[in-house]
């Protein structure tokens, strides 16, 4: 290969960093439609999927200019962090699979998808004898709803995680997020290769790597690291789509896929065009992680205000930043609608849960659509208006100094403030219940209606630290005075999506707050986002002390100290359960059981806990039918009268009756009782005032009688 034409590794961060949210968004697209027409099998998901990927990665990569520099160690440092994240978070992987919490619902979702291609679930009346006033079909994660029964969650994680079922079954499954993990190392990585440089790309991989919320998030089946991909992704796209734009309006740039002989004239316009298909996909991107968590409507809400910005500057003569905002927004609507529909048509109960916050989202949307038309719509006449406000002499530090306030308010929440919730439904009873049992746990006073949202902002110091926190306060104020000073435009959505986030996360993170638990919360924006902002603090900082004076031997030794600073807290605090892996055992205890299930069985559970973690796991898993029987109201067990009369109807169905509980009591009126799971292992602490340290231990016991 010419020595020319050979990519840089620039060049190759660039493309790594982007691939990921290009290939998650090519599978979505492909997938929703396929699961809700019921054909999402591998034999026609595999080839739609990849054309899609394939399309738009090449719409995506096409002519990519040097939007990263990078040496070849610098990228080389963040691909083998990222391999290691893999490996490691592979090696020490989680098995949820009985539903207790979020994790084994995806699971279980994605294991029904992977085998069925379709949602929702159907009951199988049928294998009962036919519909029963006794016959109960929702279960923990999962809803009876319009004669189905549907998952409680957003469809996108299993659409994604059925394809590690496809290559490995219950192993690959398991596997994938570890693999998501590696991928949402890249993506970060090459975001903060664009804004602070390839030097500080593996430092802030790693700082990310190592914090606890990541190392658990990587290692089971959750949505926030899928999210992740697609929210970073979409900053890194929409960041290469202005470097094109600058090149195709320059005719700079390098062009390394551009034969030499190519006119300059021609080169500009697809540059210039391949920054319009850029801030397409990079708007795609963004809306579909929405399909991914509904959260994400939340968190694209500044991309929506941005790119009616770029249409009112274009309003106003500015035709260079101006041209991406209609086709920021045209692929933004497209994919949020995917979303939508997804949600609407796949998760409705879940929706529905969740009306209470999420109409106030979509009021809040709404408003700041009409604000943005209006805004656009009065674009020079606003203009002036901030024209004269920049000229207000002290607006910059007044904007930055307020970053500063903002954060100082959130480290005096506690002494000023007391977050609790008196329970208004049944599931709010069950938190407060639980918050109860976790307080006398951790041998707090009892109070369940406590929420600790006040000490939101130390939980993100547990797992990054003290450092992070503050440098990344000193570049966001940096920022944002340079912002109203009129520099720095490239940063402007950045930080927009990571302030906003984070301000709305820590202010309400609305997630049970045992620990670690509620570490979640952070994943998607505010952990990867404050680290970007600190490493480019500390660039800052070796850069100020360039300019005083110092030498590059003091320089380097800053840069190296601030690193250690960096990267110990968040070490430090992973260290207590970074090397134990949780719910281990949990895939060979359920393919025992499912072993242990014999052939025409239809499968009727007759206890309360049990009813709750299994049934799902028996009907997907081990693709047998499944129900539980109703019981009485004040006990854990039902009427021995619905058991028996199901019990006929089964058997005349032409199925074998085979029943569930948790204790051999519960079963022996009917049969012999066999246990068919006796499990101990580790499962996640459940710490609500201090970060987490180490594991509790779990037991789970499951007993059959064939009748």
């Amino acid at each position: 290969m010419d020595r020319a034409r050979r990519p840089s590794a620039g060049r190759v961060l660039a493309v790594v960093s982007v691939v990921p949210a290009l290939v998650l968004a090519g599978w979505l697209l492909a997938g929703l439609p396929l699961l809700l027409l019921g054909w999402f099998r591998p034999l026609v998901a595999v080839p739609l999927g990849l054309a899609a990927v394939a399309l738009l990665c090449r719409y995506g990569l096409r002519r990519l200019p040097e939007t990263v520099e990078a040496t070849a160690w610098q990228t080389a440092a963040v691909v083998a962090v990222a391999l290691a994240a893999g490996v490691f978070n592979g090696l020490l992987h989680s098995e949820q699979l009985v539903v207790r919490r979020d994790p084994a619902t995806y699971a279980q979702t994605a294991i029904w998808v992977a085998g069925h291609g379709s949602l929702p679930i159907p009951h199988q009346e049928a294998a009962f004898g036919g519909a029963d006033a006794a016959l109960r079909f929702d279960s923990a994660g999962f809803y009876d709803f319009g004669g189905a029964i549907v998952p409680q969650f957003m469809p996108g994680p299993p659409l994604i995680q059925a394809v590690g079922h496809w290559l490995g079954g219950l192993s690959g499954l398991l596997l994938t997020p570890a693999l998501l993990g590696a991928l949402a190392v890249l993506v970060l990585a090459g975001v903060v290769a664009r804004l602070a440089g390839g030097r500080w790309a593996a430092l802030a991989a790693l700082v990310f790597a190592v914090s606890l919320p990541v190392l658990y998030t990587s290692r089971t089946t959750f949505s926030e690291i899928p999210s992740l991909v697609l929210l970073f992704g979409g900053l890194a796209l929409l960041l290469d789509a202005q470097v094109r734009l600058r090149s195709g309006m320059t005719g700079l740039g390098y062009l390394p896929s551009v034969p030499s002989g190519e006119q300059p004239g021609l080169v500009r316009s697809a540059q210039s065009d391949g920054a319009v298909v850029g801030a397409v996909l990079a708007g795609l991107v963004f809306g579909l992680a929405v399909l991914v968590r509904i959260d994400g409507l939340r968190d694209v809400l500044p991309v929506l205000v941005y790119a009616g910005l770029l249409i009112a500057l274009r309003r106003v003569g500015d035709q260079g930043k101006g041209r991406l905002g209609v086709p920021l927004l045209c692929g933004l609507v497209v994919g949020t609608g995917l979303g939508f529909a997804g949600g609407y048509l796949l998760s409705r109960p879940y929706l529905t849960y969740l009306s209470s916050s999420l109409k106030p989202l979509l009021a809040i949307c709404g408003a700041v659509l009409v604000l943005t038309l209006i805004a656009t719509a009065l674009a020079p006449q606003l203009a002036a208006v901030l024209r004269r406000a920049a000229g207000i002499r002290w607006l910059p530090e007044i904007a930055g100094g307020l970053v500063v306030l903002l954060m100082a308010a959130f480290a005096a929440r506690p002494w000023l403030q007391t977050v609790t919730r008196q329970p208004t439904n049944s599931a709010d009873r069950l938190n407060f219940l639980f918050i109860e049992m976790t307080q006398r746990s951790n041998g707090l006073p009892v109070d369940g209606s406590r929420l600790y949202y006040e000490n939101s902002l130390y939980w993100v110091i547990w797992y990054v630290g003290v450092p992070v926190v503050v440098l990344a306060t000193l570049a966001g104020a940096l920022l944002t005075r340079r912002l109203v000073r009129g520099n720095g435009f490239g940063w402007l959505l950045p930080l927009a999506v990571i302030g906003w986030t984070t301000v709305t996360t820590l202010y309400r993170p609305a997630i049970t707050p045992d620990h670690p638990w509620a570490s979640r919360r952070l994943v998607p924006i505010v952990i990867p986002g404050l680290i970007l902002l600190a490493v480019w603090g500390l660039r800052w900082v070796r850069d100020k002390a360039r300019r005083m004076g110092y030498g590059p031997a003091a320089q380097n030794g800053l840069a190296a100290f601030g690193a250690v600073l960096l990267l110990v807290p968040p070490a430090i605090t992973s260290i207590g359960t970074a090397f134990t892996p949780v719910e281990r055992g949990e895939r060979a205890a359920v393919e025992a059981v499912c072993a242990a299930i014999p052939e025409r069985a239809s499968v009727l559970i007759v206890e309360r806990v049990t009813s709750e973690r299994f049934p799902q796991v028996i009907r997907g898993t081990c693709d047998v039918p499944t129900a539980s029987v109703r019981v009485r109201r004040g006990t854990d067990v039902p009427r021995r009268s619905d058991v028996t009369r199901l019990i006929d109807r089964t058997r005349a169905a032409g199925r074998v009756p085979v029943l569930l509980a948790v204790k051999p009591d519960q079963l022996s009126r009917y049969g012999r009782p066999v246990q068919v799971m006796k499990l101990q292992t580790r499962q996640d602490e459940r710490s609500l005032v201090d970060p987490p340290n180490g594991t509790w231990s779990l037991y789970m016991d499951l007993w059959m009688a064939v009748v």
